[in-house]
């Protein structure tokens, strides 16, 4: 595993070198123009792309930095994101020693959690300016206004740091933030998230910190699903392999790391706005709803800061593949959980809460269900409306073997579940919001306790015609 980029700046050495990033040198405009460049680049497949002239501000744009998942492999310093889950899955797995290896290795894995944790230093980059009162002006920003309809210029790939006022927990988030004036944005936190139950917890005035511009593998951190206790930054650290340094916030009592580009710190309190409509990654507008303010009380940054962006909207867009880097990632974890499940696939279609197809090694009647349920229950899967479950030999990556065994193996009479539970916010269809429907669809072999008839079996060529065949294949001229 290669060392991964130390901060925005090196990633973005990294990517030149590697070939993956163009500079855009003409000017172009956040608003609009800057989106469809965009979104023609990423359904292409296309580069990393930085605006060195963005109208309206001398900070430069970067965006697409997870567009393609060679790039996301790169960020991670890997050749297939399942070896980031390989490296979570040795910690989840560990037992007590029985031997002076296992012991070491164990002390080994111990110290690289120790390690992890965030390094409080005196100075950072993020700090080489500072504006305060009423200096600060997010004007200065080359935020982007993405799609037609969006109520204005909205921060997309922020770090939101807060934490929870009784236990003083760190949480990092990612949460949108409408531009509402100079000194003020909207903070997008949802029902599930964990920002906002820090919100809630404080009754009231919340300090907040927006880290933005940071190395690839700490600003994906603030996107990952984890539990309420574990520190994202720490999290970031095990994955780069190197703690994140952090450096105290110059107006808030909250640490902040050392080499973003830029920083937003602030707080929240009882004030609301509405906030939207704003293009999600849906694919739909998201309606007005009333949000909390994230005040701006001092923005620090590094000279000739780099600002960074994403642009979400029907998939596939760059977000694509911050999902599936979830998705590997965080199978160790659910199969600690649900340690029947082989694999699973969040198909990228489905906006990662709309569907999840799981492989399971089946061992009994009803064994499907159980995992549907399971599922339901699990973190932020309990948001999924449907869940397609099949046998341990079928790729959940192929939709098309999924789509045959789903019609081959179901009778909807037997193998349809339905269900109710909560929803994700943004789920337009649901009749309430918040909460709605479940579909579980099992597509496994079924059992004579099932309700099975004979069940016939699947059509095979023999293994000796096959090699046969194989040992021949040139003398066929095919």
């Amino acid at each position: 595993m290669a060392r991964p980029p130390a901060d925005l700046r090196a990633w973005i050495a990294l990517l030149e070198r590697e070939g993956e990033l163009v500079r855009v040198t003409a000017e172009v405009d956040p608003y609009l123009e800057l989106t469809e460049i965009v979104d023609r680049t990423v359904r292409a497949g296309g580069p990393a792309l930085l605006f060195e002239n963005p109208k309206g501000s001398s900070h430069p744009v970067l965006i697409n930095q997870f567009g393609t998942e060679r790039r996301t492999c790169l960020a991670f310093g890997v050749d297939d994101l399942d070896e980031i889950g390989a490296k979570l899955a040795e910690v989840l797995e560990m037992q007590p020693p029985e031997g002076i290896a296992d012991k070491l290795r164990g002390l080994k894995q111990l110290k690289s959690i120790a390690d992890s944790r965030p390094r409080s230093v005196k100075k950072g980059a993020c700090q080489e300016l500072v504006l305060r009162g009423d200096e600060v002006d997010l004007g200065l920003l080359p935020v982007q206004t993405c799609w037609p309809d969006d109520a204005g210029p909205f921060i997309t790939l922020p770090a939101v740091i807060t934490a929870d006022p009784r236990t003083g927990q760190r949480n990092v988030g990612m949460y949108r933030m409408q531009v509402l004036g100079p000194r003020s944005t909207a903070m997008h936190w949802q029902l599930h998230k964990d920002g906002r139950a820090d919100h809630v917890a404080a009754g009231g005035r919340l300090e907040v910190a927006v880290a933005l511009g940071l190395d690839p593998i700490t600003a994906y951190s603030a996107s990952a699903p984890l539990p309420k206790h574990i520190d994202e930054l720490m999290f970031a650290g095990f994955l780069r392999g190197e703690a994140v340094d952090v450096v105290p916030g110059v107006s808030v009592g909250l640490e902040v790391p050392a080499n973003a580009e830029i920083v937003l710190e602030g707080y929240v309190d009882h004030e609301l706005a509405d906030e939207g409509p704003f293009g999600d990654h849906t694919g739909f507008y998201t309606p007005v709803e009333p949000f909390p303010v994230f005040h701006v009380t001092a923005m620090t940054m590094r000279r000739d800061a780099i600002y960074p962006s994403i642009v979400v909207g029907k998939p596939p867009a760059e977000d694509a593949w911050l999902g599936k880097a979830t998705e590997r990632i965080f199978l160790p974890a659910i199969r600690a959980s649900v340690p029947e499940i082989v694999d699973y696939d969040l198909p990228v279609a489905g906006a990662f809460h709309n569907c999840v197809i799981v492989s399971i090694r089946k061992a009994y009647p009803g064994h499907a269900r159980k995992v549907m349920h399971a599922i339901w229950g699990l973190g932020l899967l309990s948001l999924t409306k449907a869940v397609i479950v099949v046998d341990a030999h079928v790729d959940p990556h192929d939709y098309a073997a999924v789509a045959f065994y789903a019609g081959a193996n179901v009778d909807p009479s037997r193998d349809v579940v339905l269900s109710e539970g909560p929803a994700d916010h943004l789920d337009h269809a649901t009749v309430k919001q918040f909460i709605g429907g479940k579909l579980g669809i099992d597509a496994t072999t079924k059992l004579p306790e099932e309700g099975a008839r004979a069940w016939p079996d699947e059509i095979a060529m023999s293994d000796d015609v096959k090699a046969h065949v194989s040992r021949r294949w040139s003398e066929y001229g095919l």
